[in-house]
């Protein structure tokens, strides 16, 4: 029994050892005033790109929605290099724009009609991956 016990404490040492650290980053973005349709658009094209790479697409990108996620992706560049990783090896792993709330408002129309007008906002979650790393673990088997 007690060998038994001893081999499962070196294999769990063994399988602490191989797991990743820290391979990404991440930055959210909630209740931006603007429709998630044209958003996407920003978002996809960024998407799997390099850092450096995004940062000048979206500067030159004449969209009001890249100003936004540019100052989101810097938010996540910033968190990277809190956890130690470096702006040259990083990748847009995925970007995701999902629907926030909507503010609903009528607009009065003719002979005392109403018509509803909607004002989407938009949730953006964008996540960062080192280069260099592999996202799975590997076992020794």
């Amino acid at each position: 029994m007690a060998q038994i016990r001893q081999l499962n404490k070196e294999t769990t040492k063994h399988s602490e050892a191989q797991l990743p650290i820290s391979n990404g980053a991440k930055a959210i973005l909630k209740n931006y005033r603007q429709s998630p349709r044209k958003v996407r658009l920003v978002a996809d094209a960024i998407r799997g790109k390099s850092v450096s790479r995004a940062e000048i697409l979206l500067t030159h990108m004449d969209k009001l929605a890249a100003k936004q996620v540019k100052k989101l992706l810097a938010a996540a560049v910033a968190n990277a290099k809190q956890g130690g990783l470096e702006k040259e090896n990083l990748l847009i792993k995925n970007i995701a724009v999902d629907k926030g709330f909507v503010f609903k408002k009528s607009m009065p129309r003719a002979r005392g009609r109403a018509t509803p007008i909607r004002k989407r906002t938009s949730h953006i979650t964008l996540e960062l991956r080192s280069s260099g790393s592999n996202n799975e673990v590997r076992s020794k088997k």
